[in-house]
C-alpha cells in the first residue's frame, strides 16, 4: 500500500469499526449504558443542579465579566 488514497484509508477504517460494532453482543449493551449515563450527567444534572446563574442575575456581558473576575480574584489577594 505505497499509494495510500486518503478516501480509501478512511473507508477502510470505517468498515473496520462498522464490522466490529456489528459483531458485538456484550459491547452493545455496555455502549447503551455509557450513553445513558452521559445523557444523565450532562443533560438531566445540568438542568436541575446547575442553573444559569449569570444570565438570571446579570443583564450585560460587562456585569457578568466583572462578577466572574471578582469571584476569581477575591481569595487571591495575599494582603487580606
Amino acid at each position: 500500500m505505497k499509494n495510500n488514497n486518503p478516501i480509501k484509508v478512511i473507508d477502510t477504517v470505517y468498515n473496520f469499526y462498522r464490522d466490529g460494532f456489528r459483531g458485538m453482543t456484550l459491547g452493545k449493551k455496555l455502549w447503551k449504558i455509557i450513553l445513558i449515563k452521559l445523557f444523565v450527567m450532562f443533560v438531566i444534572l445540568k438542568l436541575f443542579f446547575f442553573p444559569n446563574f449569570l444570565n438570571t442575575s446579570f443583564h450585560t456581558d460587562e456585569e457578568k465579566g466583572s462578577f466572574v473576575l471578582e469571584q476569581m480574584t477575591r481569595n487571591a489577594d495575599p494582603g487580606k
